[in-house]
């Protein structure tokens, strides 16, 4: 993405550092002042499809609740103190089986401005225990590190915080743009990994699987801790053959001695989610395969036999109590 033909901006937020570096960037875009970000967030009635083709900026200062306590949903790898912080609203990407689509009202990319106050909200809770955080849950900040960088802000701060964990996902091929950067023991750089099948089929403007291995070697090779997530698993057709091929192509490419631990996880959502989704997603066949409801949260209906199948391939390769589901 190189253009936003819009840029919202709370007038709260005019000042910011973070502002001005993203207006120099895009001087051709149409600026437009607002009270409040939610004004133009919030707003009924928009279509998320029409904005995902050409998304716009706004740029808010986030007022409280600058950490969440990660949900049940997610992985929190054995820590207890799990938290995420969203800097970022929304991705650039168009995974037809994204969360984002059914919490948000926009397609829209909302930036806090105002990333000190994160970082001090962080330090906060470092006073009192060690935390686990995830920084890139909302959004894809590698990804958008070339316009937004908040990646490289976010590893900068952690440097000089042993008692934070900090874990940076992405499905982005962009490890360049922090290349340079030292490795950190406390900082886990995640790829999210599909097979060709499922990226082609589910994961729109997304980079190809080559791509994000090649990006993940990289990291590797300088030195970071690499996680590898293979989520969301979906039921598609022929879904053995598929995965066991994909699998073996992992670690063919990637030497398991350099891998930090590898998560499994099978397509869930959020029931509410779930059907708001299902009402204007018609492009796409993933909310009408084999699905079951537990609770709130809606699932694949084979999903216990596709995470033992996966487990015991990669158990082949890669020792058993470092892989998480």
């Amino acid at each position: 993405m190189n253009n936003f033909s819009h840029i919202y901006i709370e007038k709260d937020a005019i000042d910011y550092p973070v502002t001005k570096e993203i207006l120099r960037r895009f001087k051709n875009s149409s600026i437009i002042y607002i009270n409040h970000y939610k004004d133009v967030f919030n707003r009924s009635r928009q279509n998320f499809m029409l904005q995902k083709r050409s998304q716009n900026l706004i740029l808010a200062v986030k007022q409280s609740l600058f950490l969440y306590e990660g949900p049940d949903i997610c992985q929190n790898f054995g820590h207890k103190n799990f938290y995420y912080a969203s800097t970022i609203l929304n991705c650039i990407y168009d995974c037809h089986y994204c969360y984002l689509q059914g919490l948000y009202p926009s397609a829209n990319i909302v930036v806090f401005v105002n990333i000190d106050d994160f970082f001090m909200e962080v330090d906060k809770f470092l006073y009192k225990e060690p935390i686990y955080l995830c920084v890139s849950y909302d959004t894809d900040l590698m990804a958008l590190e070339g316009i937004i960088p908040y990646a490289s802000k976010w590893i900068r701060f952690a440097k000089a915080r042993p008692k934070l964990l900090m874990e940076v996902r992405t499905k982005s091929a962009n490890y360049k743009t922090i290349g340079d950067m030292e490795p950190l023991e406390n900082v886990i750089l995640a790829w999210t990994l599909s097979p060709k099948e499922i990226i082609e089929c589910y994961e729109a403007r997304t980079p190809a699987l080559d791509v994000r291995l090649k990006a993940a070697k990289m990291a590797m090779d300088q030195g970071w801790n690499v996680r590898i997530s293979i989520e969301p698993i979906i039921n598609i057709k022929g879904w053995r053959e598929i995965y066991r091929a994909f699998i073996e192509y992992i670690f063919a490419y990637l030497p398991s001695n350099a891998i930090y631990d590898i998560n499994l996880g099978p397509f869930r959502m959020n029931r509410e989610y779930f059907k708001t989704i299902y009402k204007f997603r018609a492009d796409t066949d993933v909310f009408c395969l084999p699905m079951e409801c537990k609770g709130d949260v809606v699932c694949c209906s084979n999903q216990n036999n596709m995470i033992q199948y996966m487990y015991e391939i990669i158990s082949k390769y890669y020792p058993q109590d470092k892989i998480y589901i």
